[in-house]
C-alpha cells in the first residue's frame, strides 16, 4: 500500500495505488489558536500601509478562533498538497471540475464530496492537525513569518514541481492556506471548551474549513490575505479541497 521515496530533497510515504504523496509529521505541543501577538501583527501591517480594505471584521471575528491554548498533536500522515483532480479520478472515475483549468489543478468538491470521503481509504484532518502541519512549528501569521503573504504564497495547480518544493514549509507541506480546506471537526464558533487533544469535536451541521485565498484570486483588495494565516477558520458552506490524512505505516 505504501512505499517510501524521496520527494524534492525529503522523505516522503507515496500511496502506490493513487500516487498521493505522504509527509510524517512528527508529533508534539503547540499553541492552537490566534494569539495576541498575531493580532498585533496584523494591526502592525495595518499601520504601516498594507492593507487595501477594512480588516475590521476579521478582528471582530478573532474570538473564533479563540482562546489559545496548547495542543497535543501525536505524529500523523498528511498528503503534500490537497488532492488534485487527477487524483480524485482515481476514486471518482467520472469526476469533472468547474474550477481547475487542468487535471493536475486542486480538485474543488461540492456535490461529489460525500462520494469521495466514502471511498477514500484515508480520513480529513482534525482542525488541530491542520494548524499545527501549517505553524510547522512556528508561531507566526504563517511559516514565513508575521510580514503580510503575497500571491506569491498561492498555489492551486501542483504541475510544477520546482515552484512546489518552493512552497513547502518545514514539515515539507505545500500550499497550505491557499484553498479551502475542509477539516473533520464540526464548525464551532471559538475554543472554549476545546479538548487540549488533536482529535476533532464533533457536532451536527457544517464543518470547519481552513485556508483559500486562491479562491478569491485575483485579489481585488479585499484583504484576501488574511486566509493565508495559519490559524484562520471558517464554516464550510461552499467547494471544498480535500487533503487526506493516514496513520503512519
Amino acid at each position: 500500500m505504501w512505499s517510501e521515496e524521496i520527494v524534492a530533497g525529503r522523505a516522503a510515504w507515496r500511496h502506490t495505488a493513487s500516487g498521493v504523496v505522504f509527509r510524517e509529521v512528527p508529533g508534539g505541543s503547540f499553541r492552537m489558536g490566534l494569539s495576541e501577538a498575531e493580532l498585533e501583527a496584523v494591526r502592525e501591517i495595518e499601520r504601516s500601509g498594507g492593507v487595501e480594505d477594512t480588516i475590521e471584521s476579521f478582528l471582530e471575528g478573532a474570538g473564533d478562533a479563540q482562546p489559545v491554548r496548547e495542543v497535543k498533536v501525536p505524529p500523523f500522515l498528511i498528503a503534500r498538497h490537497p488532492l488534485t483532480v487527477d487524483q480524485v479520478r482515481h476514486w471518482l472515475p467520472d469526476y469533472d471540475d468547474d474550477y481547475a483549468d487542468a487535471d493536475t489543478g486542486v480538485a474543488r468538491l461540492e456535490d461529489t464530496l460525500d462520494d469521495l470521503l466514502d471511498v477514500l481509504p484515508f480520513r480529513l484532518p482534525s482542525e488541530a492537525e491542520w494548524e499545527y502541519a501549517a505553524r510547522a512549528g512556528t508561531t507566526t501569521l504563517t511559516f514565513r513569518g508575521d510580514g503580510k503573504p503575497g500571491e506569491d504564497q498561492l498555489i492551486d495547480d501542483y504541475a510544477d514541481e520546482a515552484r512546489t518544493a518552493a512552497a513547502e514549509n518545514a514539515f515539507g507541506l505545500a500550499g497550505l492556506g491557499s484553498v479551502n480546506e475542509i477539516c473533520a471537526d464540526a464548525w464551532i464558533s471559538g475554543f472554549e471548551g476545546a479538548p487540549a487533544t488533536a482529535e476533532p469535536r464533533p457536532g451536527d451541521g457544517p464543518r470547519t474549513v481552513r485556508g483559500g485565498a486562491a479562491d478569491l484570486h485575483p485579489w481585488q483588495g479585499c484583504d484576501e490575505w488574511l486566509l493565508l494565516l495559519a490559524a484562520t477558520r471558517y464554516e464550510h458552506y461552499q467547494f471544498t479541497a480535500v487533503r487526506p490524512v493516514a496513520s503512519l505505516p
